[in-house]
């Protein structure tokens, strides 16, 4: 089956690259926070005056802060008090969930997710590889943050999905084809392709970029520093354990193919007892899904 003609695609790939270098870029005072929260010199005071300037960023980060994944012992009702009780490795993966949940919040309707559910999709992502990274002895806060960003790029690439989704599904359903290599074929573009391209367009590090690059297929993510590949994979198996569970599903879903290679290469035995592992805390994602209520 063919996709589009080739005029036709080589149009939607120069308006796909001109939306990508039109989404705004994170707010400037929140780069300014995220540099304080990697300066060992910044005090709890320092972020929290920065963040101050959002109230509704403000107000995001104190319902994580205060979600049920935390377990903290009492309340927080300052930003500054959430900074000095979860740390400022933590507060960050905070601080840029909150921020990027304005991108993630609408109805992605190319992708058949409903209002919301791109963000618990995300949110979803960020804890389970959290918990693989915890697992597996890596860095738990870059592989939350690299979760949240996975799926980035289906902002942009949204209409254009939407637009195309009739030969789409026809090849994953009559050519058992996986959804994002239909994407590739009818549209010249997949949503990890211009996920990757809006990380680098943010100047967040090549860590998530490769993560939202490869997510879908880790084994093409070659010439990297370990430390990324690991990262790749992290995310691979936790975007494979989410899509079983139909946490936030949607259309990319169909034919998705975990990679046996990443889960050796993790030490991991085997997807199910992962689920079973992540089934008893992945219900608190719908506390953090009442995130923007």
């Amino acid at each position: 089956m063919q996709g589009l003609d080739e005029r036709t695609r080589d149009l939607i790939q120069r308006r796909v690259l001109k939306r990508v270098k039109e989404i705004p870029s994170l707010p400037q005072f929140v780069v300014e926070t995220l540099k304080k929260l990697d300066d060992p010199k910044s005090s709890a005071a320092d972020v929290s005056n920065r963040l101050s300037r959002d109230e509704g960023l403000v107000i995001r980060i104190l319902r994580l802060a205060n979600s049920a994944y935390y377990g903290l012992p009492r309340r927080i009702v300052s930003v500054t008090e959430a900074i000095a009780l979860l740390g400022f490795k933590t507060v960050k993966s905070i601080v840029l969930s909150a921020s990027v949940y304005q991108f993630m919040d609408g109805a992605f309707t190319g992708y058949a997710l409903d209002r919301g559910q791109l963000w618990k999709h995300s949110l979803s992502v960020a804890f389970v590889a959290r918990h693989i990274a915890k697992k597996v002895k890596g860095e738990e806060e870059e592989a939350y943050v690299a979760g949240m960003l996975h799926d980035l790029g289906k902002i942009v690439l949204n209409d254009f999905v939407r637009f195309g989704y009739g030969i789409i599904v026809r090849l994953v359903e009559d050519e058992y084809m996986p959804f994002m290599d239909a994407e590739t074929q009818v549209l010249g573009f997949n949503h990890a392709q211009v996920g990757g391209l809006m990380l680098e367009q943010w100047n967040l590090p090549e860590t998530y970029q490769y993560a939202a690059r490869f997510h879908h297929n880790p084994e093409e993510c070659q010439d990297v520093p370990q430390t990324i590949r690991r990262m790749v994979d992290v995310v691979h198996v936790a975007n494979a354990v989410c899509l079983m569970m139909g946490l936030g599903i949607g259309a990319d879903g169909l034919q998705y193919t975990l990679s046996e290679a990443a889960m050796e290469r993790l030490r991991l035995e085997s997807i199910e007892g992962l689920m079973s592992e992540v089934v008893d805390f992945i219900s608190q994602v719908d506390e953090e899904f009442r995130l923007g209520d």
